[in-house]
C-alpha cells in the first residue's frame, strides 16, 4: 500500500491555511509554500504540495463548473416538468461517480475505510436513483397532461376555426401564461 500523504495528516488549521494559500496563489508558488510549511515545523516537499494542489484545483474546477452549470440550468429550464431537478440529479450522479472512481483508485486508504466509503457511496446512489425515478414519473405526468390539454385545444380550434393569435391566447390561458408579455 502506498504511503499516506503528509498533507492529509496535517492539523486541520494548517491544512486550511495551505488550502487558502493555494487558492490565493492561484495554485502556484510551491517552493514558497514548502518554505512556509517548514517554518511552521512541517517538512513537506514542493512535489507533494504540487500533487495535493493539482488534485485540489481539479476538485475546485469541477465544483465551479457544476455550480455554473446548475445556475445556467436554473435560469434556462422551465420548472413545470422539473427539468432543473433532473439536471441537478444528473450533476450529483456525475460527482458521485467521480468520487467512486477516486475511492477505487486510492492507494492511501485503509481497506476498512475504503469499504465504509463505498458503502456511503452506494447508499447515496440509491437515494439519487429514487429521486431520479420520482422526477421521471413527474415529467411523464406533466407531458401526459400537456398532451391531453393540447388535444382539447386542437379540437376546439378545429371546431371554431380560430385565428393563430386566438389559438396562442387560448394556449397561454390554459397554462396560466396570459400574465405579461410572451417570452422571447
Amino acid at each position: 500500500m502506498a504511503k499516506r500523504s503528509k498533507i492529509v495528516t496535517l492539523p486541520a488549521a494548517v491544512k486550511a491555511w495551505l488550502d487558502q494559500a493555494l487558492f490565493e496563489g492561484n495554485f502556484s508558488g510551491y517552493a514558497a509554500l514548502e518554505a512556509a510549511l517548514k517554518a511552521k515545523g512541517y517538512d513537506i516537499g514542493k512535489s507533494s504540495i504540487h500533487r495535493y494542489g493539482t488534485n485540489l484545483e481539479r476538485r475546485m474546477s469541477a465544483i465551479k463548473a457544476s455550480t455554473q452549470a446548475a445556475a445556467a440550468i436554473a435560469a434556462a429550464a422551465p420548472d413545470d416538468a422539473d427539468l432543473r431537478s433532473a439536471a441537478v440529479i444528473s450533476l450529483i450522479q456525475t460527482e458521485v461517480f467521480e468520487t467512486l472512481v477516486q475511492v477505487q483508485e486510492s492507494q492511501d486508504m485503509d481497506p476498512v475505510e475504503r469499504m465504509n466509503a463505498l458503502s456511503k457511496v452506494a447508499k447515496n446512489i440509491a437515494t439519487l436513483t429514487r429521486a431520479s425515478v420520482g422526477q421521471k414519473k413527474w415529467e411523464v405526468e406533466i407531458r401526459a397532461r400537456l398532451a391531453a390539454d393540447l388535444c382539447k385545444i386542437e379540437t376546439e380550434v378545429k371546431k371554431s376555426k380560430l385565428s393563430a393569435a386566438e389559438v396562442i391566447a387560448r394556449i397561454r390561458g390554459a397554462y396560466g401564461l396570459d400574465q405579461g408579455p410572451a417570452p422571447v
